[in-house]
C-alpha cells in the first residue's frame, strides 16, 4: 500500500500555561526567566506539613476556556494525585484531574478552504506543571548560571521554578485526518487562548506544548489503527516534521506487513526522527486516588453564568461580523481576528470614521509591517499611533491631500515621533497637488522633452505612460496626483 491508501488519524493533547502572578497551589511567583529554584516554596516542593490552596484566578481562567470551547461543565470538581517519580517532581506526585475534569464534550470547528473539520474536545483539565531539567548544552547556554563554568561535564540540574505552575490540559477525541488539519487545530487552539486572556502561549519558554497520537488504517476501515503518542516536542513546527515522519514510519511497515507497535516515542529535532522511549516509562501505574489536602470544587450555575458573561465575541463570530456587516473580505477579515488586539484597534479605527476596506489595508500594510519589524505588538503603537490618529492619516489620503506612498512615508514617522499626520505633513510640506492648474505646465513640459514617449503612447505602448506619469513625479518631488496626472496626460496629448 501507498500513503494514499491510508487514512491519517491524529489526536492533540495540549498543555498551556495560565496567566497567572502565582502557581496553582501556592504563593510563588510564575515569571519566567528567574534564577534557578528561587521561585520555589515548602508547598510546591512538597515539603512535610505543607498544604495547597488552590488559586481560584487560575480555576476561573481555566473555566473561561472550558465554556469558549463549548464544554460542558461538571458541576463537582476533584483534584486527584497522579503518583510517580521523576527528578523534576519533588513530590514524586502531582495534583491533577482524572475523574472529575472541568469541562468535557466540547469542540472547535477549523475552517480548512474547502471544508469545515468539526474537532470534538474530550475534556479540559487542571493540573499543576512539574519542574525542568537542565541537561549541559541547557546549562552551558544559560545567562542564569554565575558558575555554569564549574558544573562538572555530562550532569544534569533540576530548576523547580516551574513546578506548580497552573497547566491547562485540552485533550481531543482524534478527529483531524490530516497533518494540515493538525496545524490548523494548534494555531486555532493557540489563538484562542490569547484571543481569551487565558495564556501567552510563549511555546519558547514552554508556556505552550502539544503532545500528539497518531495512527494509520486502510481506507474506508472503521476501526483506529495502532496508536503512537509523540512526547518532547516544543514548537508546532515540531510537532508538524514528527507527523510527517510517523506517516512515513508507519507506512513503510504497514507496507511491509510489520506491527506498528502502541507505544511513545520522543521526537528528536536535529536527529529529525521519533526513538521509543525506555520501556519502564511506558508501564507507568499512576495510582490515583483524590488528593486528601484539597476539597471539591463546586461550581454552581450563578458561577458558570458570571464567567459566561466575561467572554468576549470569539475569533470566529467577530470574523463573520466583519464580513456580514463591514463588507470585508473573508481573508481580510481572518487575519484582523488572528489578534485580538489587532481587531479592537481595527474597530476603533472604523468608529472613528475609516472606511473599513482601507483600514483592513493599513492594519495589514504598513501595521503590520511596523510590528514585525520593531518586534513590538498592537498595543506598544498605541502609544504613538493611536487608532484617531491612523483615521486622520486615511482620511488625508481619501480626500487626496496624500498620495499613498507618501503616506506611507508619514505613518513611520507618525510611529517614530509621536505627531499628528496632519503637523508632519504641514512641516514637511508633503502635500499632494491636485490643481490641475499648477501640474497642466509641469505635464506639458514633460511630454515635450520626451518624443519618443509620446511616440509610444500614441501606439498604446503601456509602459510609456508609466514612465511619464514617473516623470512628473520627480519633477513635483512626488507630490502630483496620480490621478490627476493621468487625466492631464490624456488631456495634453493631442496638443503636443
Amino acid at each position: 500500500m501507498r500513503p494514499l491508501d491510508y487514512e491519517i488519524v491524529i489526536g492533540l493533547e495540549a498543555h498551556s500555561h495560565l496567566a497567572t502572578e502565582s502557581k496553582l497551589f501556592c504563593g510563588c511567583s510564575t515569571a519566567f526567566g528567574a534564577p534557578p529554584n528561587t521561585h520555589t516554596c515548602p508547598v510546591c516542593t512538597g515539603q512535610p506539613g505543607s498544604l495547597p490552596v488552590m488559586n481560584r484566578k487560575a480555576f476561573e481562567l481555566a473555566l473561561t476556556t472550558a465554556l469558549a470551547l463549548d464544554c460542558e461543565i461538571t458541576q463537582r470538581t476533584i483534584f486527584d494525585r497522579k503518583n510517580y517519580y521523576y527528578p523534576d517532581l519533588p513530590k514524586n506526585y502531582q495534583i491533577s484531574q482524572l475523574y472529575h475534569n472541568l469541562g468535557v464534550d466540547g469542540h472547535i470547528d477549523l475552517e480548512l478552504g474547502d471544508h469545515v473539520r468539526h474537532v470534538r474536545i474530550h475534556n479540559v483539565h487542571l493540573e499543576e506543571d512539574a519542574g525542568k531539567l537542565l541537561h549541559p548544552e541547557d546549562i552551558a547556554t544559560s545567562t542564569l548560571f554565575d558558575n555554569a563554568d564549574t558544573i562538572g561535564e555530562g550532569q544534569t540540574m533540576v530548576d523547580l521554578n516551574r513546578t506548580g505552575i497552573p497547566l491547562l490540559e485540552i485533550v481531543t477525541e482524534p478527529d483531524m485526518r490530516s497533518i494540515d488539519e493538525a496545524r490548523a487545530y494548534m494555531e486555532s487552539l493557540a489563538a484562542l487562548l490569547r484571543w481569551l486572556g487565558v495564556s501567552e502561549c510563549k511555546m519558547e519558554q514552554g508556556q505552550l506544548r502539544f503532545e500528539p497520537s497518531i495512527s494509520l488504517r486502510p481506507m474506508g476501515a472503521e476501526e483506529y489503527g495502532v496508536r503512537v503518542e509523540i512526547k518532547n516536542v516544543n514548537s508546532i513546527k515540531a510537532v508538524v516534521h514528527a507527523l510527517e515522519y510517523e506517516l512515513r514510519r508507519q507506512t513503510d511497515a504497514l507496507d511491509h506487513d510489520e506491527p506498528v507497535v502502541r507505544e511513545t516515542r520522543l521526537w528528536d529535532e536535529d536527529a529529525g526522527r521519533t526513538a521509543p522511549m525506555r520501556s519502564k516509562e511506558l508501564a507507568h501505574d499512576y495510582r490515583y486516588f483524590p488528593e486528601p489536602d484539597l476539597v471539591p470544587v463546586e461550581v454552581d450555575d450563578a458561577w458558570v453564568d458570571r464567567v459566561r458573561a466575561t467572554l468576549p465575541e470569539l475569533p470566529q463570530a467577530r470574523r463573520q461580523r466583519f464580513v456580514d456587516q463591514l463588507g470585508l473580505p473573508a481573508y481580510d477579515a481572518g487575519i484582523l481576528v488572528g489578534d485580538r488586539a489587532l481587531a479592537d484597534y481595527f474597530e476603533e479605527c472604523v468608529a472613528g470614521g475609516a472606511e473599513p476596506k482601507a483600514a483592513g489595508n493599513w492594519l495589514m500594510g504598513s501595521v503590520m509591517r511596523r510590528l514585525g519589524d520593531q518586534a513590538i505588538a498592537i498595543a506598544d503603537l498605541r502609544d504613538t499611533v493611536p487608532p484617531a490618529r491612523l483615521c486622520e492619516l486615511i482620511a488625508l489620503v481619501a480626500d487626496g491631500t496624500l498620495a499613498q506612498n507618501t503616506a506611507k512615508k508619514v505613518f513611520d514617522a507618525m510611529a517614530d515621533t509621536g505627531k499628528s499626520a496632519a503637523d508632519i505633513v504641514e512641516a514637511q510640506g508633503l502635500r499632494q497637488v491636485s490643481d490641475t492648474g499648477e501640474l497642466e505646465g509641469i505635464v506639458l513640459g514633460v511630454l515635450r522633452d520626451n518624443p519618443q514617449a509620446v511616440a509610444d503612447l500614441r501606439a498604446g505602448k503601456k509602459k510609456a505612460q508609466g514612465f511619464v506619469m514617473g516623470q512628473v513625479m520627480r519633477a513635483t518631488k512626488g507630490k502630483a496626483n496620480p490621478q490627476v496626472v493621468a487625466k492631464l496626460i490624456a488631456q495634453k496629448l493631442p496638443e503636443v
